[in-house]
C-alpha cells in the first residue's frame, strides 16, 4: 500500500501555506480522518487555528475521478447561498508540492452523525436534524446556478443518460469479479431513462447525513461536505440517494434504517421526507420514484466497486474498510433491481 494515502509531508505543506495563505502560522500537526474512501483528508492543527486539507490520492486513477479542484470550485461558489459549506482557503494544483493536487478549507467544528438512527439524540432532535437535512437539500436544488457562476459545471443533455453511461464505464474499468445483478441493473436502467423534464440544478452526488456537519449542541446543519461527485444534473438523484441509504441495514456497514421503528425514534417515513422536500420546492409530487432510487443504488455499487479495486491495488484511503464496503456491490445491485420493480 502506498504510504502517501495515510501520511502527509507536513513540512512541504507548511512551507506552501506560509507563502500562499494569509494569516497562516506553523508548525502543523496532521491527523488523518479515517472516514471517507475517496480523497484522503487531514486535519491540520496549528497554534492559531485548525484547517482541513483534502488531496487527490497518488497512483493510477480512473479518468475524471478524485476531482478536488471541482470540489473547491463548487464550495467556493456556494459561499453566499443558503447551502452551508466550509470556507475555501486555497487550491494547490502543483503536484510537486506533496505529490498530488490538494485544497485547504476551514475546519468546521460541530457534530457528524454516522448512524441515521441518531441514537444519542432525543426524539425531537432526531426529527429536527433530518428536517434540516431536508431543508438544505431543497436549498441546494434551488440555487441559481447562473448567479453563482456554475452554469458550465456540468454538460447539457439528459443527466441520467449521461450518468448511467459514465458509471457503467467506471464500473467496467474497476470490475474484479462478475456480478450478474449489476449487469442486469445497468441494462434495465439504460432502457428506462425518463424523458428530460427540464429540471437542471446543482446536485451533490452523495448526499447523506454522514457527509454533513451539524451544530455541536443544536440541530442545524453547518456544512455539507464531500462534493467530489457534484455536477449540474437532475435533483431527484440527490433525493433518491437519501432514500436509498435508508433502505440499507442498520449498523456500521449498512448505515441505513432497515427495520428501525421510525415513529418511535421520531424519524420521518420515506414518503414524509419526499413530501416535505416537494413542499419546500413547490412540486406536486414525483412520478416513478423507483427509477431514481434504482439509479442511486447502481451508482453507489459502481463507486464501491472502485473503492474495492483501489484496495486490491494498494491505493485505498482506508484499506480495511474498503474491503468490507466492497462486499456490498451485489447487495446494492439487487436493491436497485427491486426499486425498479417497485416503480
Amino acid at each position: 500500500m502506498s504510504e502517501d494515502t495515510q501520511t502527509l509531508n507536513v513540512n512541504a505543506v507548511a512551507e506552501y501555506l506560509r507563502d500562499n495563505l494569509e494569516g497562516f502560522e506553523g508548525p502543523i500537526e496532521a491527523k488523518k480522518f479515517q472516514t471517507g474512501q475517496s480523497n484522503p483528508t487531514f486535519l491540520l492543527v496549528t497554534p492559531a487555528r485548525n484547517y482541513v486539507l483534502r488531496r487527490k490520492p497518488p497512483g493510477q486513477l480512473l479518468k475524471s475521478a478524485h476531482a478536488v479542484d471541482r470540489e473547491f470550485r463548487v464550495q467556493r461558489a456556494l459561499a453566499d447561498t443558503d447551502v452551508p459549506v466550509a470556507k475555501m482557503h486555497l487550491l494547490c494544483e502543483d503536484d510537486a508540492v506533496i505529490g498530488s493536487m490538494f485544497y485547504v478549507m476551514e475546519h468546521v467544528s460541530g457534530r457528524n452523525f454516522y448512524d441515521p438512527t441518531l441514537p444519542d439524540l432525543s426524539k425531537s432532535d432526531r426529527g429536527a436534524v433530518l428536517d434540516d437535512m431536508n431543508r438544505v437539500l431543497a436549498a441546494l436544488h434551488d440555487v441559481d446556478i447562473d448567479a453563482v457562476g456554475l452554469s458550465d459545471y456540468g454538460p447539457q443533455g439528459n443527466y441520467y443518460e449521461r450518468q448511467v453511461g459514465r458509471w457503467s464505464k467506471q464500473y467496467r474499468a474497476s470490475e474484479t469479479v462478475a456480478v450478474p445483478a449489476m449487469d442486469r441493473l445497468m441494462d434495465a436502467l439504460a432502457e428506462q431513462i425518463p424523458e428530460d423534464d427540464g429540471q437542471r440544478t446543482l446536485v451533490h452526488g452523495d448526499y447523506r447525513i454522514d457527509n454533513m456537519m451539524f451544530e455541536a449542541e443544536g440541530t442545524k446543519c453547518l456544512a455539507v461536505l464531500d462534493w467530489e461527485l457534484s455536477t449540474i444534473g437532475h435533483p431527484f438523484a440527490d433525493l433518491g440517494s437519501v432514500i436509498m441509504q435508508w433502505q440499507m441495514p442498520q449498523g456500521q456497514e449498512g448505515r441505513g434504517l432497515m427495520g428501525a421503528d421510525r415513529p418511535a425514534l421520531g424519524l420521518p417515513s420515506d414518503q414524509a421526507f419526499i413530501d416535505r422536500y416537494c413542499e419546500r420546492r413547490g412540486l406536486d409530487g414525483i412520478k416513478n420514484f423507483g427509477f431514481y432510487q434504482a439509479f442511486c443504488f447502481f451508482r453507489m455499487a459502481a463507486i464501491i466497486q472502485g473503492v474495492l479495486k483501489r484496495a486490491l491495488d494498494g491505493n485505498a484511503s482506508n484499506p480495511e474498510r474498503a474491503m468490507k464496503v466492497g462486499a456490498y456491490v451485489p447487495v446494492f445491485a439487487e436493491h436497485g433491481l427491486k426499486s425498479l420493480d417497485a416503480g
